[in-house]
Parts: structure tokens; C-alpha cells; sequence
């Protein structure tokens, strides 16, 4: 089986989007991240899996520009990452919507101070990602008269809504039943392949990163490193036809092979 160590069919083809570089990441005396580098190329899907404290997270965060690297290079188009910006969205486990915001307004709330949107192109543009993630006909619902599932899309409809370069998500679909989260990542990839977005997915769902990906990066932990990268080349688009096939269970046991 020729899953080991290898780029993305789109590396070498595609430069990088987000690079990484010889990172670590220190929490006092605990080191989260020791020396990871890692490149995400243009338009390319990439899942990093782990055990729970593997670092996984902070390394997103770093990314996001949500945390600061202890040492070494994150950039994104070559440029030092500094802190959030509008070239990277992000979403997380939680959909972490306001309450008190109808489902249009949340998205609303994103768009807020670009330059030269006046408010009627920014509902405009609103109402197109809802419907993108399916959720025309919920514009005027609040949160809480949405299921998880709904609110999770409300998030990801957010965060597409300002076309950032690159997705980051943590764990996003890890609080759903089974059936919604399979729902959500057939609905992730079809975006994904239509708008052909730089996406980092961080999961502990194994199946969920074959399924997703093109390529799956393996981290340990104490501290969180680097093991091995695996290359998904399954074709596209995938359905729920290609989880039954003889070669997606080959890739699942090898990644799972890593934990064991």
C-alpha cells in the first residue's frame, strides 16, 4: 500500500499557502508543540489527528493567530503571521453564535467594516452562503431554534462570508450524533470542491479525515510532534459509497495503526 510519508497530489504543483516551520509552543514548563513543520498548499484539504493533548489545537490556534509561537515561522502567503486576520476564518466545536442575533445577523456580524460593502450587498452576500450550507428559509431564526447541526452551519456560512484564503476547523462536527456529522462533512466537501479553499481540519475521527482529506498528518504526543503524513488518494467527489470501498479501509488501518 503506497500511503507512507507524501505530499498532497497538489503539492508541487500549487504553492504553499501556510507555512510552518520548526514551531514550539510552551505553556510554562509544558511544552504543547515541539518542532512541527507543516505546509498547506493552495486549494488543498488537509486533517491533522491525534490523541487529546497531541497539540493538535495549538497548533490551529498559532495558525489563527489566536496564540503565539514559542519559537520558530508561521506564514501565510510569506508573510509572518501576527495575530487573527480576515485571510483565515475559523471555526470551532462549539458554533459559538450570539444568542441574541437572528441567523442572518450572525452572519451580518462577520462581515461587519469591509471596506466599500454597503449593508444590502452584505445581506446579499449573507443570504448566499446560507443557502450555500442549506439553510434558506432559516435567515430569521435565532440560535436556539436551530439543532447543532443547523448552528454549525450557520458557522461555517460565517466564516466563508468574508472569502478568506484558508479554513481552519477545530473538531467542528465532534459534538454532533453520527448521522448529522456525516451530513456535515459530505456538505464540507462539497464546498470545499466548489470554492477550492486551503482547509485545515483538526479531528480525532480518523474516518472523518480519509473521508475529507487529501492528506492526513499524524501527530503524537508529550510533546506534540510530527509523526507521519499520509497521502488520500481516493478520487473526488466522494460519497458515501467510497467509505465501503477496500481501498479506504487500507487507509483507515494505517492511520489507525499509528495509535495502536
Amino acid at each position: 500500500m503506497n500511503s507512507a510519508a507524501a505530499a498532497s497530489p497538489r503539492t508541487g504543483t500549487t504553492p504553499s499557502v501556510v507555512h510552518v516551520e520548526n514551531v514550539t509552543k510552551h505553556f510554562g514548563e509544558v511544552t504543547a508543540v515541539h518542532d512541527v513543520t507543516i505546509d498547506l498548499h493552495r486549494e488543498e484539504f488537509v486533517s491533522v489527528v491525534g490523541r487529546s493533548g497531541c497539540g493538535k489545537s495549538t497548533l490551529l490556534s498559532m495558525i489563527a493567530g489566536l496564540e503565539e509561537a514559542s519559537d520558530g515561522v508561521i506564514e501565510i502567503n510569506g508573510s509572518p503571521i501576527t495575530g487573527p486576520g480576515r485571510d483565515r476564518g475559523v471555526v470551532f466545536q462549539s458554533a459559538t453564535l450570539l444568542p441574541w442575533l437572528t441567523v442572518r445577523d450572525n452572519v451580518l456580524f462577520a462581515l461587519r467594516g469591509e471596506p466599500g460593502l454597503d449593508r444590502g450587498r452584505a445581506r446579499e452576500i449573507a443570504d448566499e452562503h446560507l443557502h450555500l450550507v442549506g439553510l434558506e428559509g432559516f435567515e430569521d431564526k435565532f440560535p436556539s431554534q436551530l439543532s447543532g447541526g443547523m448552528q454549525q452551519r450557520v458557522a461555517l456560512a460565517r466564516s466563508l462570508s468574508y472569502r478568506p484564503k484558508v479554513l481552519l476547523m477545530d473538531e467542528p462536527f465532534g459534538a454532533l450524533d453520527a448521522l448529522t456529522r456525516r451530513s456535515m462533512q459530505e456538505l464540507l466537501t462539497r464546498i470545499w470542491e466548489q470554492h477550492k479553499l486551503t482547509v485545515m481540519l483538526i479531528t480525532h475521527d480518523i474516518e472523518e479525515a480519509v473521508f475529507t482529506s487529501d492528506r492526513v498528518v499524524i501527530m503524537s504526543s508529550h510533546p506534540g510532534t510530527v509523526k507521519r503524513e499520509v497521502r488520500i488518494d481516493l478520487p473526488r467527489p466522494r460519497g458515501k459509497e467510497i467509505i465501503m470501498s477496500d481501498h479506504f479501509r487500507e487507509l483507515y488501518a494505517d492511520i489507525l495503526s499509528e495509535f495502536q
